[in-house]
């Protein structure tokens, strides 16, 4: 049986750059929300509004908008129709709230418009979910019966089905935002000086979900390099 990896294998490299990626797009998205959250719309409306107008404008009536705690932590729930607006956007007037809001309603235009990606990744989230919990402890078990391949392939592939499930995610959050600014270009909710503001906050707020798709890259690489093949060590 070989010996199992050890803690400072050359490979944490890979692991450290992943998370110098997700806390620097962390970082970027939090200073440039902060940025525009200073700045009040002219036309004074609160994210709240902003996301019922937008509905109502869009001719969605099945979804029901409601606040939730906590800091840009807005979602929005395909299967339940609930919008969720997080402290910093449901009640604020600021640009950023604003466009926070619009991209959540892109979610909602996408779900009513039947959006083929947005489809793919409610029906990946069980599977990836499941395949991020499992796949460690199944390489590790495969490691520890003599270095089983075929286990830990399995698990690799496990691991695999959370960068499948980062890459479709991609296409569906740009997709939103260009949903969202084209409705704040109507000038409705924002000016057209503040539009260009709403871009960059939502521009910040997609390089997260780059960066962690890049992260999920990085560690199934290392996983490659140190389990996938022939890389048993006599």
């Amino acid at each position: 049986m070989m010996p199992f990896y050890g803690f400072f294998d050359p490979t944490y490299f890979l692991v450290i750059i992943g998370l110098v990626i997700s806390m620097a797009a962390s970082a970027y998205v939090n200073s440039t929300f902060k940025k525009y959250d200073q700045i009040q719309s002219r036309n004074n409306v609160t994210g709240t509004k902003a996301a019922e107008f937008i509905l109502k404008k869009e001719r969605i009536n099945d979804v029901s908008v409601q606040g939730i705690s906590g800091d840009l932590t807005d979602n929005y729930n395909s299967r339940t129709k609930l919008l969720s607006l997080s402290q910093s956007t449901a009640q604020s007037t600021s640009v950023a709230a604003i466009g926070v809001a619009a991209h959540e309603c892109g979610h909602a235009v996408q779900d009513h418009t039947g959006y083929s990606p947005l489809k793919l990744r409610a029906a990946i989230v069980p599977a990836a979910n499941l395949g991020s919990a499992i796949s460690f402890p199944i390489i590790l078990v495969g490691v520890l019966l003599s270095w089983n391949q075929t286990l830990i392939n399995i698990g690799i592939f496990a691991f695999s089905l959370a960068l499948l499930f980062q890459l479709v995610t991609l296409p569906v959050e740009f997709n939103a935002s260009r949903r969202a600014l084209k409705i704040l270009a109507e000038g409705n909710l924002l000016t057209q000086e503040e539009v260009p503001m709403a871009r960059k906050v939502l521009f910040a707020a997609a390089l997260t979900y780059v960066a962690a798709a890049l992260s999920t890259f990085l560690q199934l690489l290392r996983l490659l390099i140190l389990f996938g093949g022939n890389n048993r060590r006599n």
